[in-house]
């Protein structure tokens, strides 16, 4: 996992398996508004998340709609039309990397916007890397950034990973390794320089 725990940017475009990410866990979705994260969602995604029937929808699908809608309500996860711009970027991407309309569009959303693209896809973040967007993140990302700066408690970390499984999350993984990279980071960070031996020497 090459990310970077000390750092995060705060404005991003999310797709639709971010949000679904995001919104896994009301920890991890109370401790991302109040370190100041913000995420908006392009027109696509908003069809993916909101509108595109499922033949079988799962208890977990419902709950993550309802929270969705409940937040979208509040003013959150703002949806944001793309621009004939954004439009051209995508079939250019499309034309290098077979994705989603939805990765796609939030990719060349972010690109216009300079924000930040938040995706848990691993072809997507390949391929917004590949076109020199260098603010690509993800949800461990995300988790391993508020860990860093000690937005959650032990027991928040634990119900976190226990919410997130409990709505069919698969990155339960994933999010454990980002708590376990932030807190060697935070280690690393916190333990004072050995001090060399001719700081001894009498001057």
């Amino acid at each position: 996992m090459s990310i970077d725990p000390s750092t995060f940017h705060p404005m991003n475009v999310a797709d639709t398996c971010a949000v679904w990410n995001i919104l896994s866990s009301n920890i991890l979705h109370s401790a991302a508004k109040k370190a100041g994260c913000s995420f908006c969602v392009t027109g696509v995604v908003q069809y993916e998340l909101a509108v595109k029937p499922r033949s079988e929808p799962k208890p977990s699908d419902i709950e993550l709609r309802q929270r969705l809608g409940r937040e979208q309500a509040a003013g959150g996860f703002p949806s944001i039309a793309c621009s004939i711009d954004d439009l051209r970027i995508v079939s250019a991407l499309e034309a290098r990397k077979k994705l989603g309309k939805g990765e796609l569009s939030s990719i060349a959303l972010a690109m216009r916007l300079y924000m930040a693209v938040i995706t848990d896809d691993r072809k997507a973040t390949k391929l917004a890397r590949e076109t020199g967007h260098s603010m690509t993140q993800t949800t461990p990302h995300l988790l391993a950034w508020l860990e860093f700066n000690g937005a959650l408690t032990d027991a928040e970390k634990c119900l976190l990973l226990e919410q997130h499984v409990g709505l069919n999350g698969t990155l339960a993984d994933p999010f454990r390794d980002a708590l376990e990279m932030a807190q060697q980071c935070k280690s690393k960070v916190a333990r004072p320089a050995t001090p060399s031996s001719s700081s001894f020497e009498a001057t």
